[in-house]
């Protein structure tokens, strides 16, 4: 079951891009915005992450942490950090035990039998670690609509 407005954030502690660690509710005070992609190097994903990098001033300004997380190691995470200069943290769910927590696992992509994935989703987590925005795609090809997260975030900061 994909986890709920209104409810907590499951918890996680996954390896970033640069090999530190980041554990979710170490960033509780603060509005996070997770980012969940299918795979570093495919264009969909590419232009989501580059759409997060370009807003990063906006999210900064408002005092919001933004991070991506793919099943990608987080050698290819740092790899694809790097060929798009992206500004934020990616995270490493190799074991792919977060896209199960917020039930997001997304099988078999590309008709590839035991190639699970991340769905491409967005969940807005507030203040007090609980979820208060979320967007699913209903296909691995759809983008975030990135100014209702923006608007989401901005809800949480305006209300601060």
């Amino acid at each position: 079951m994909t986890t709920s407005i209104g409810q907590a954030a499951p918890d996680f502690t996954l390896f970033a891009d640069n090999g530190d660690q980041v554990t979710l509710s170490d960033l509780r005070g603060t509005p996070v915005v997770l980012a969940f992609f299918p795979a570093a190097f495919t264009g969909v994903c590419e232009t989501e992450l580059c759409s997060f990098r370009d807003s990063m001033a906006t999210y900064n300004d408002i005092d919001a942490k933004v991070l991506g997380i793919s099943i990608d190691s987080r050698f290819v995470n740092a790899a694809f950090v790097a060929a798009h200069q992206l500004n934020f943290q990616v995270l490493s769910d190799y074991t792919r035990s977060t896209i199960d927590a917020y039930g997001i696992r997304f099988a078999d992509l590309a008709n590839m039998p035991g190639y699970d994935v991340a769905q491409r989703s967005v969940f807005v987590i507030d203040a007090t670690g609980a979820v208060s925005w979320r967007w699913l795609a209903d296909n691995p090809g759809e983008q975030p609509p990135y100014e209702e997260v923006l608007s989401a975030v901005r809800e949480l900061t305006s209300t601060a």
